[in-house]
């Protein structure tokens, strides 16, 4: 697995993208919950929803073949 993520980020523009904004916004998303960045119930939620849609995305594309 480890290793189709690699080719995949080197090989497809468009999961390189995925990946990176996954990881931002799961980044975003600890801050908030250790406190260290205040947000609201909403951008809390909507980062959420976000992250979900991305991870579905990427778990598509690790799928094919």
């Amino acid at each position: 697995k480890v290793d189709r993520i690699h080719e995949l980020k080197t090989s497809h523009a468009h999961f390189a993208r995925l990946f990176d904004e996954y990881h931002l916004i799961n980044r975003e998303i600890h801050r908030i919950e250790t406190g260290v960045e205040p947000a609201s119930d909403e951008r809390s939620t909507d980062l959420r929803k976000q992250r979900l849609f991305l991870k579905d995305e990427i778990a598509a594309m690790l799928s094919q073949d």
